[in-house]
C-alpha cells in the first residue's frame, strides 16, 4: 500500500516538475518594452485597452550588433492625443457612475503610447495580449482584471498592424480615428470595428466636391501609409469616371527628407493645378507645410482630409497666407457635457502617470524639479544627442500654473470630433458588454440558448454583441454597424477663415450625408459663405488648358491627359454652341456658320434682285431697247406707205420689230427672285422671240439670195424678172415659228424648268437659280435658233455684194455677225461666272444681240426715212434713178443689175 502511494507521489512530483519546467521555458522574458501611458485597473472587473499617439515620432537608437536591442523612445508631445485619452477616461468614469449600463461591475483602463509608429503599436498590442511587458503573445499571464476590448490605434496604418494581430484571436478592437477603406474588409480584419466613417465615403465626398466646383485639373498628395494611399486611390478612380484629370500625384516621405519635400513643393508651385487634395495625417503633413511657408506660395486652394482639417498642428496663423480658404471634411462633432471641467482636472501631483509630468512641462514650458521631471529632461537631452533639437527651459514648474493663461490644443473643446469618436467607441464597447450581461439563459444567442459570463467571456462572444450594436448616444446619434463594420457616414464641410482674435476658425459651409436610407449620399454646400484665398475672391480656376469657347472644339494632345487639349477652330459650315465641345456640329443645308463659328445662320440667298444697281441697270437697258424698237415701229407706221418701208415685205419688218420687243422684254424675266413660272417663261419667250425674229429675217434674205442667183443666171439675158411673193416669205417665217412652238410645248410638258437652290457653287450662299430641266430639250430649242441664224447668215452673205442703191443683205450680214460674236463670247463668259453674275451675262448677251440686230437692220432705214427722205422714193428704191449722194447708205430693198446693158429687177413691194 505504502509502495503504491510512493510511486504515485513520485509520479506526481515528476509531472509537476515537467509542467513547471515547461511554464518556465514558455514564460521567460525575452525582451522588455519601453511603454508609457495610463493605467487604472485596481478594483475594476473589466479593463478596456487604449492606444493613442502621445508622441509624434520615435528616436532612432544607434545600437550596434554586439549590443542588446533597446525599445525605441519617443519625442514630440501630442496635446491632441492627450485630449482623446482624457475622453476615454471621461467616458469610462461616466459609465461607472451610471446605473443603467453595467450596474454590477466597473470598468478600468490600460492605455499605451503608440508614438505614431507601427513598431510601438505592435509592442502595445502584444502587451495587451500577454498581460506583461514582453513579447509572448500566446499566453496571458497577468493576474489582474481581464481585458475586454481595445480601442485605437489612432492612424490607419497603426490600426491595420494591430488589427492583424488582434484578429488572429478574434479580439475586439474599435477604431476611433482609423478611416482607411481597407479596414472595412471583414475577411482581413474580422474583429475590427470603428466609429469613424470609411475613407471610401470621404474619397467620394472629395470627388463630389471637385465636381461641384467644376475643377477638371487637380493635384494629389498622400501620406506614405495605407490611409493616404488607399484614400487617394479611391478618389482617383471616382474622379476619372467624372472626367477629372490628375495633374500630379505625390507621396509624402514617412521619414523626413528635405530633398523630397522641396521637390514636392516645387511641383505644387510649378503646376497649373490650383487645387490640391491632401490625404494625410497632420503629423506627416507638418514638414511639407513648413517648407511651403518658406516659399510664400499663393493662389493654391487645398482640400483637406478629416485627419488634418481641424488639426492645431497645421491650422497655425502663420500658415493662413497660403492655407486660408482651405476646404476640408470633418467627422461629426459634439459638445460633451462636463468634459471641459474634466480636462482641466489634471495635475502631475494628482497621480503617478509620467506622461502628465511631460504634458505639464510642454504646456507651460517649464521643468519639474522632482525626479519624474528629471526623467523627461534626461530623455530630451538624449534626443538632442541623437540629433533632434529640443528647447529645454530653465524655468522650474511650480504646479500653480493655470490653463487660462495659455492657448493649448488640449483645452480647446470647440472642435471635439475625434474626441467625440473616442467617446462613442467606449460607449460601443460598454453597450455590447451590457447586452452580454443582460442575456437571459435559455434564449441566448450561443449554442443551446446559452449566454456568456460577463467576467469569463471569450473574445468572439463579445464580438457577436459588438457587431449587433444598436444604441443612441446623448446627441441622439444612432450607433449601428453595417455589414462592413462601418458606421453610417457623415461629414461636415469646413472652410478655413480668419477670426477676429487672430486665429483660424473652421466655418461649416456644408455637409455630406446620406439622403436615402444610407445608400445614397449628397453634397450640400452654401457657396456664398465660402472664403476663397484668391485675388478675385472667387472660386479658383484649376485647368490644364483654358476652356474652348463656342466656335472651337477640343483637340486631344497626344500622350497627355484628356484635360490637356488644344482648341481647334471649327471648319466652315460647322459650329459649337457650348464650352469645351468635343465635336463640331454641321449646319443644316440651308444654314452656314457665322464668323465666330458659334451659330448657324441662314445662308445668304443670292439672285439678281430688282432693287440692286445691276438689276436696275439691266431692266433700264431692256426697257430702253424695247422703246427704241417701238419708236422704229411707230416710225414705220407713220411712213408705212413709203417705198423703203414697203420694200421687201413690210409685214415681216413689223414682225421683226415685235420679236425684238419680245427679246428685249424677256430680259426682265431674268431679273428678280426666280419662280417656277418665271423660269419657264424666260427661256420659252426668249427662244420664241429669237425664232420669230430669225424666221422673218430668213424670209427676207431668201429673196435677196434668189435675186443674187438670178443676176448671175442666164435668165438675165432674157430680161425676165424673178418674183418671190410676200406670201412665201410669210410662210417661211410661220414655218420657223411653228417648229419652235412645237419644241417648246414638248419641253414644257415633259421636263419644264423649275427653281433650284444651288448650294454646290458657294458654301456660304444659296444661289437661287433656274434648273432648266432637260439639257437636251434646251439645246434643241436654242439649237433650232442657231440653225435659223446660220441660214440667215448664209443667205445674206450670198447677196451681200449685189450692186444696188440699197443693199439690205449687207446690213443683215453685219447683224448676224454681231449675233454670232455675242453668243460665241457668251459661252465662256457664262461658264466662268457664278450666281447672279451668271444671269447678268446671259442678259447682256440677249441685250447685245438684240441691239445688234436693231442697229444693223433698222438704223440705216431710219436714217434714210428721217435724215434723207429724198432717197425714200420708188424710183431710187426701185433702182430706176441713180444717186450721187455718197454720204448716204445704199437705198434698196430692190436690186438693179445691169448685165450687157439689160436691167433685171426683183423689186418686192407690198401690195
Amino acid at each position: 500500500m505504502d509502495h503504491n502511494i510512493f510511486h504515485i507521489l513520485v509520479t506526481l512530483v515528476i509531472h509537476l516538475q515537467d509542467q513547471l519546467l515547461v511554464c518556465g521555458q514558455e514564460c521567460r522574458l525575452i525582451g522588455k518594452f519601453d511603454l508609457h501611458g495610463f493605467v487604472e485597473s485596481k478594483n475594476h472587473e473589466l479593463i478596456i485597452g487604449g492606444l493613442f499617439p502621445f508622441h509624434f515620432r520615435t528616436i532612432y537608437n544607434n545600437d550596434t550588433e554586439s549590443e542588446e536591442s533597446r525599445s525605441l523612445k519617443c519625442e514630440g508631445f501630442n496635446f491632441r492625443a492627450l485630449r482623446w485619452t482624457r475622453a476615454m477616461m471621461f467616458a469610462i468614469d461616466e459609465i461607472n457612475k451610471r446605473m443603467d449600463i453595467l450596474p454590477r461591475i466597473t470598468l478600468g483602463y490600460q492605455i499605451f503610447d503608440t508614438c505614431f509608429t507601427i513598431s510601438k503599436s505592435v509592442e502595445a498590442t502584444l502587451t495587451f495580449l500577454t498581460g506583461q511587458n514582453e513579447t509572448h503573445p500566446n499566453f496571458r499571464c497577468s493576474a489582474g482584471a481581464p481585458l475586454a476590448a481595445v480601442i485605437g490605434a489612432g492612424g490607419s496604418a497603426l490600426s491595420i498592424a494591430t488589427a492583424r494581430i488582434l484578429g488572429l484571436y478574434y479580439f475586439p478592437q474599435v477604431g476611433y480615428a482609423s478611416s482607411c477603406s481597407v479596414l472595412s474588409d471583414n475577411f482581413q480584419f474580422p474583429s475590427f470595428l470603428r466609429t469613424i466613417p470609411s475613407d471610401s465615403m470621404q474619397s467620394n465626398a472629395f470627388a463630389s466636391l471637385v465636381s461641384h466646383f467644376g475643377w477638371p485639373w487637380v493635384g494629389t498628395i498622400a501620406a506614405d501609409d495605407d490611409y493616404g494611399k488607399y484614400g487617394i486611390k479611391v478618389f482617383k478612380e471616382e474622379v476619372e469616371r467624372r472626367g477629372v484629370c490628375i495633374a500630379y500625384s505625390e507621396t509624402l516621405p514617412r521619414i523626413y527628407n528635405k530633398v523630397e519635400i522641396e521637390r514636392i513643393v516645387s511641383k505644387i508651385v510649378s503646376s497649373t493645378a490650383n487645387v490640391v487634395i491632401i490625404f494625410s495625417s497632420d503629423i506627416d503633413l507638418s514638414p511639407l507645410m513648413e517648407a511651403i511657408a518658406e516659399t510664400n506660395i499663393t493662389g493654391k486652394t487645398f482640400l483637406s482630409s478629416e485627419a488634418w482639417t481641424t488639426s492645431a498642428l497645421i491650422a497655425k496663423p502663420k500658415y493662413f497666407s497660403f492655407l486660408g480658404g482651405t476646404i476640408g471634411f470633418a467627422i461629426r462633432k459634439a459638445e460633451i457635457p462636463g468634459f471641459q471641467k474634466f480636462l482641466l482636472d489634471i495635475h502631475p501631483e494628482h497621480g503617478t502617470d509620467d506622461l502628465v509630468y511631460e504634458f505639464w512641462e510642454e504646456a507651460f514650458n517649464c521643468t519639474w524639479p522632482t525626479q519624474r521631471g528629471a526623467f523627461y529632461t534626461n530623455m530630451s537631452i538624449e534626443a538632442t544627442v541623437a540629433g533632434r533639437q529640443r528647447n529645454i527651459s530653465p524655468t522650474l514648474c511650480t504646479g500653480k500654473e493655470k490653463f487660462s493663461d495659455i492657448l493649448n490644443t488640449y483645452t480647446d473643446v470647440s472642435e471635439l470630433r475625434i474626441t467625440y469618436s473616442v467617446y462613442k467607441a467606449i460607449y460601443t464597447i460598454a453597450n455590447a458588454l451590457h447586452q452580454l450581461d443582460i442575456c437571459v439563459p435559455g434564449i441566448g444567442p450561443f449554442p443551446g440558448g446559452s449566454c456568456a459570463n460577463l467576467l469569463e467571456f471569450e473574445p468572439w462572444q463579445l464580438m457577436y454583441y459588438l457587431r449587433r450594436a444598436d444604441f443612441t448616444v446623448f446627441t441622439n446619434e444612432k450607433i449601428t454597424f453595417r455589414d462592413t463594420a462601418d458606421v453610417a457616414g457623415y461629414y461636415d464641410v469646413l472652410n478655413w477663415q480668419w477670426h477676429d482674435n487672430d486665429t483660424i476658425s473652421f466655418v461649416k459651409v456644408g455637409e455630406y450625408s446620406s439622403v436615402v436610407d444610407g445608400s445614397k449620399y449628397e453634397l450640400r454646400i452654401d457657396n456664398n459663405s465660402i472664403f476663397w484665398n484668391t485675388q478675385n475672391g472667387q472660386s479658383p480656376v484649376s485647368v490644364c488648358t483654358k476652356s474652348c469657347v463656342p466656335g472651337t472644339r477640343k483637340g486631344i494632345r497626344q500622350g497627355e491627359p484628356v484635360c490637356c487639349f488644344d482648341c481647334i477652330q471649327c471648319a466652315d459650315g460647322e459650329i459649337t454652341n457650348e464650352t469645351d465641345a468635343r465635336e463640331c456640329i454641321t449646319c443644316l443645308s440651308d444654314y452656314w456658320s457665322n464668323t465666330h463659328k458659334n451659330e448657324c445662320v441662314l445662308k445668304e440667298v443670292e439672285f439678281l434682285a430688282t432693287d440692286e444697281a445691276l438689276g436696275i441697270t439691266l431692266i433700264f437697258l431692256a426697257v430702253f431697247g424695247a422703246s427704241l424698237v417701238i419708236a422704229f415701229a411707230i416710225l414705220y407706221i407713220m411712213y408705212r406707205e413709203t417705198a423703203l418701208v414697203k420694200a421687201n415685205c413690210r409685214s415681216l419688218s413689223f414682225l421683226i420689230q415685235v420679236s425684238l420687243v419680245c427679246t428685249f422684254m424677256t430680259s426682265i424675266f431674268f431679273v428678280g427672285k426666280p419662280q417656277n413660272w418665271s423660269c419657264m417663261a424666260r427661256q420659252i419667250t426668249l427662244a420664241l422671240g429669237f425664232s420669230l425674229c430669225l424666221s422673218c429675217i430668213l424670209g427676207k434674205t431668201i429673196v435677196l439670195m434668189l435675186a443674187k442667183r438670178a443676176a448671175k443666171s442666164k435668165l438675165a439675158e432674157k430680161s425676165s424678172p424673178i418674183n418671190f411673193k410676200p406670201l412665201y416669205q410669210k410662210i417661211v417665217a410661220a414655218t420657223g415659228l411653228t417648229i419652235q412652238v412645237g419644241i417648246c410645248t414638248v419641253y414644257l410638258i415633259l421636263t419644264p424648268p423649275f427653281v433650284y437652290k444651288n448650294m454646290e457653287s458657294q458654301n456660304i450662299k444659296i444661289i437661287l437659280e433656274c434648273n432648266e430641266g432637260s439639257i437636251e430639250f434646251l439645246c434643241s430649242m436654242f439649237g433650232f435658233d442657231v440653225f435659223l441664224a446660220i441660214l440667215c447668215f448664209l443667205t445674206a452673205f450670198v447677196a451681200r455684194k449685189l450692186p444696188d442703191n440699197f443693199n439690205e443683205a449687207k446690213f443683215i450680214t453685219f447683224g448676224m455677225l454681231v449675233f454670232f460674236i455675242v453668243w460665241i463670247s457668251f459661252v465662256p463668259a457664262y461658264l466662268s461666272t457664278r450666281g447672279k453674275f451668271k444671269v447678268a451675262v446671259e442678259i447682256f448677251a440677249i441685250l447685245a444681240s438684240s441691239f445688234g440686230l436693231l442697229g444693223c437692220i433698222y438704223v440705216p432705214k431710219g436714217y434714210i426715212i428721217l435724215i434723207k427722205p429724198e432717197r425714200n422714193t420708188e424710183e431710187i428704191v426701185g433702182g430706176k434713178a441713180a444717186t450721187n449722194d455718197k454720204s448716204a447708205p445704199a437705198t434698196s430693198a430692190s436690186i438693179t443689175s445691169e448685165v450687157n446693158s439689160t436691167t433685171i429687177s426683183t423689186i418686192a413691194l407690198d401690195d
